[in-house]
């Protein structure tokens, strides 16, 4: 992957404008799925059924944004470090937020969330103790599935309960309960795996025995380069 100049100060090139709006956008995704908006634009009555539609629309397109962003950074040759640091932290955020916001809806059990988070939470601390031992762990198909199937997961948990689907007979609406149940199902298991899988790769760091002799201009660099892989999770 080439690799723009990055001298002094941040590049604001095109694909971390883009990043930097998926993250801008995040809260008018939560104002979008909770807010009482209908009501403060004096919209009709139809705008409460079409609230879940429209988030998980907005979802949507800023989920796909980080297709986008990969790719303006790969074709135009501008990969960045501030994009690969800021291009894994926007996604997480978004996930982070669409999660939280079912919870908040008592849609979703607090526990699933609590899974899918602390994964990140555990997968950037693996990366960050490989990091100062000069050890880069690359990106798994495990990690784009998982990516993949939670983006689907909760668009579908989005829409499960609106009233567009309440209307169709009993069987329906059940169906759509358990396929959306089911894809949140295989995203918890791909989030677990995708771990445990790191946790593998990562194996030799957590036994040691750990050198510490590391440079910090090394130690940099495989940061940099590790935080590049975990952006490729959400990517190509």
């Amino acid at each position: 992957m080439a690799q723009a100049n990055d001298g002094g100060g941040v590049q604001l090139n095109a694909a971390n404008t883009v990043t930097l709006a998926r993250m801008v956008l995040i809260p008018v995704f939560l104002v979008v799925m909770l807010g009482d908006w209908p009501r403060w634009f004096q919209a009709p009555q139809i705008a409460y059924a079409l609230r879940p539609w429209i988030a998980a629309a907005v979802f949507a397109v800023l989920a796909a944004t980080d297709g986008v962003d990969g790719y303006l950074a790969r074709s135009r040759n501008e990969v960045t470090t501030f994009g690969k640091f800021l291009d894994p932290l926007a996604d997480k955020l978004l996930v982070t937020a669409a999660l939280l916001a079912l919870i908040e809806m008592r849609v979703l059990p607090a526990w699933i969330a609590l899974i899918i988070i602390s994964r990140e939470f555990i997968v950037s601390g693996l990366r960050m103790v490989a990091s100062a031992e000069g050890t880069v762990i690359a990106a798994s198909w495990y990690g784009k599935i998982k990516t993949v199937l939670q983006i689907a997961a909760i668009i579908l948990f989005i829409v499960k309960d609106s009233a567009f689907f309440m209307q169709y007979p009993p069987d329906v609406q059940l169906w759509v309960q358990l396929v959306a149940w089911t894809v949140m199902g295989a995203a918890v298991i791909m989030t677990l795996m995708s771990m445990v899988d790191y946790f593998i790769s990562a194996r030799e760091v957590l036994i040691g025995p750990w050198t510490g002799a590391v440079s910090s201009a090394s130690a940099q660099e495989t940061a940099i380069r590790n935080a590049g892989d975990e952006a490729e999770e959400t990517t190509d």
